[in-house]
């Protein structure tokens, strides 16, 4: 599968719903209304709670931020109420559409553009913060982005965010599904992950290859994050007691030189 295929596949993926916006989260609500994007926003800091410990959202009066993959605009919307000049790009119109409805809602408005973030329409040096949660993995080429986040920052900017790590609860229980099971056992977690789990392409990383992926920055903090996800479907006593090690997201802070 070449670039441009991969990428419109996961285009396609996300242009079907914006990531956390599923029928099994909103019920019955009316698409866009005000009740959907609260049961959508519940959800989300319900389910992630460290979201609001990584971005620190009120912190940051007045900078610039830019996110990356805005989604359904719940992150996006925070960004705005702590009073950031914002700036969001999404590789769908539906995650474009959805959170320009949603900061309306709330009578908030961004500069939000339909692009792919492998290459970014803002110039050098602009944004005191790049925010991406959950995202950047799904992209054919991370390595490009993470570039293009290096460039837009300004000195001492930084990158605010997560990604997927490897050797997690979750991907282990798919790999024991998709491989194991299903009499694959030599198929390995890098190929599970990126056939089987949300969009075709994902990607999850080592601490090392994330640090190796952020080796423009002049700081890189690494901090691996036990989900919910991680312990879904275990007993008890075990999925309470898992270690960090064991989580699916890794929470990154990156500074510009």
């Amino acid at each position: 599968m070449d670039q441009l295929e991969l990428t419109e596949e996961v285009r396609r993926f996300w242009e079907r719903e914006a990531c956390g916006t599923s029928p099994e989260i909103v019920g019955g609500r009316p698409s866009l209304s005000q009740e959907w994007f609260a049961q959508i926003e519940e959800h989300r800091y319900r389910a992630e709670p460290y979201i609001h410990s990584v971005a620190q959202f009120t912190r940051h009066r007045g900078k610039s931020i830019l996110e990356i993959g805005v989604g359904a605009g719940s992150d996006h919307l925070q960004w705005t109420r702590a009073g950031c000049d914002c700036h969001g790009v999404d590789l769908t119109d539906t995650g474009i559409e959805t959170t320009r409805s949603h900061l309306a809602l709330h009578g908030f408005r961004s500069d939000l553009r339909r692009a792919n973030a492998e290459t970014l329409p803002f110039p050098d040096a602009v944004f005191d913060i790049v925010w991406s949660w959950g995202v950047i993995h799904h992209a054919d080429h991370p390595e490009r982005i993470v570039a293009e986040i290096n460039r837009v920052l300004k000195p001492g900017g930084m990158f605010l965010g997560m990604m997927y790590r490897r050797w997690c609860g979750t991907l282990l229980r798919l790999w024991v599904r998709r491989a194991l099971l299903a009499g694959r056992p030599w198929r390995s977690l890098r190929d599970v992950t990126w056939h089987h789990f949300e969009s075709k392409g994902t990607k999850a990383y080592t601490h090392s290859e994330l640090r190796a992926l952020f080796a423009g920055f002049s700081t890189v903090e690494i901090k691996a994050i036990l989900t919910s996800y991680d312990g879904r479907y275990l007993p008890p006593f075990i999925a309470h007691n898992l270690p960090a090690a064991a989580g699916m997201f890794a929470a990154i802070r990156a500074t510009k030189l």
